[in-house]
């Protein structure tokens, strides 16, 4: 039977061959096992890469909805504290009004008219609530407080007022005065310095939102009107008049307990918004997840088959080292003893 040897020198060259490769496929799998990675994606994907750039592109977008989605919630939650304060105002003090006005004397128009001057103070600074750098409300100009002081707001009225003697007087022409439309030379002109409707977030695919709520929604007007009329009986309205004082004082607890209706209805409005950013949140987490996962599958190395990997591959060095020195070991002296 004929036999095949080798050489010694090519059998040394076989040996560091082997241990070369050995030693880079230790390298490799130790590297995996560290980071986590396969080493090779092309290898992973077959060197076809659509599945994956599809995977990333995608969650990219999802990123830039996550984002979008955060700054809407953040909007919507502060555009919610807003309200909330201007309502809790509203509900407080307009029963206070209603009553001085209904049976109180004169001494108590004087103290409810005198704290609702300062309650329009803490509402007009709430409308004017600014968070990064933006204004809630003031539609698509964010950039510009929505309204102007308090007492803008009171002197404008008393510019108005200046002929009226009577209560039913300067009742109806605060009324006309808030209630007039943009150019007709009212709030909207004289005071209100936002400008067009608030932009919409992008919360989703083919989904988005807005918060369509402006300094010059009616439920916000009427507070401001009730706290006005309030604000200027306290200022000296109708003085020496203790009827017309106190018609006007219950005038404007009506129409705050009548806003407080609207800003509970206006509240809910945004509640359903801010319930819609969270749906969208809630599913893009659930999609990104989801995509995050079949990417790991792709490009993720298996800890288990590669730590298992990993020490066959040892194993084997260790063996190739053993017969290496084994080999070397071999003399024909030896052999012929």
């Amino acid at each position: 039977m004929t036999s095949v040897t080798i050489g010694d020198m090519a059998r040394h060259f076989t040996l560091r061959r082997q241990n070369a490769d050995l030693q880079a496929r230790l390298s490799t799998l130790s590297k995996e096992l560290t980071t986590g990675k396969k080493a090779d994606v092309a290898a992973a994907v077959s060197s076809d890469f659509k599945v994956l750039a599809g995977l990333d592109h995608r969650l990219g977008i999802l990123d830039g909805y996550k984002t979008a989605t955060s700054e809407a919630g953040f909007f919507a939650e502060n555009l919610q504290n807003v309200l909330g304060t201007v309502a809790s105002i509203a509900g407080d003090t307009g029963p206070a009004l209603l009553g001085a006005g209904t049976t109180g004397g004169v001494q108590s128009v004087t103290i409810t008219t005198g704290d609702a001057r300062q309650k329009f103070d803490s509402v007009v600074s709430a409308l004017n609530t600014q968070v990064a750098d933006r204004f809630l409300l003031s539609g698509a100009a964010t950039d510009r407080a929505p309204i102007s002081g308090s007492t803008d707001i009171l002197n404008a009225l008393s510019m108005a007022t200046a002929g009226q003697t009577t209560a039913s007087g300067i009742i109806a022409t605060v009324e006309s005065w808030f209630d007039a439309p943009p150019g007709g030379g009212g709030f909207a002109d004289a005071i209100y310095g936002g400008a067009g409707q608030p932009g919409t977030f992008a919360t989703g695919p083919n989904d988005e939102v807005t918060l369509d709520v402006t300094a010059l929604d009616p439920a916000i007007i009427d507070t401001l009107k009730g706290l006005a009329l309030a604000s200027m009986v306290s200022g000296g309205a109708l003085a020496g008049d203790d009827t017309g004082r106190a018609f006007l004082t219950r005038t404007a607890g009506e129409t705050l307990q009548a806003a407080g209706s609207d800003l509970a209805l206006l509240r809910g409005r945004v509640g359903s918004v801010e319930a819609r950013i969270a749906d969208s949140e809630t599913r893009n987490a659930a999609e990104s997840t989801a995509l995050t996962i079949a990417r790991a599958k792709i490009v993720e190395a298996d800890p288990y088959e590669t730590a298992t990997a990993l020490e066959s591959t040892q194993t084997q060095i260790e063996t190739l080292y053993s017969i290496t020195a084994r080999l070397s070991r071999l003399t024909l002296a030896d052999f012929l003893r």
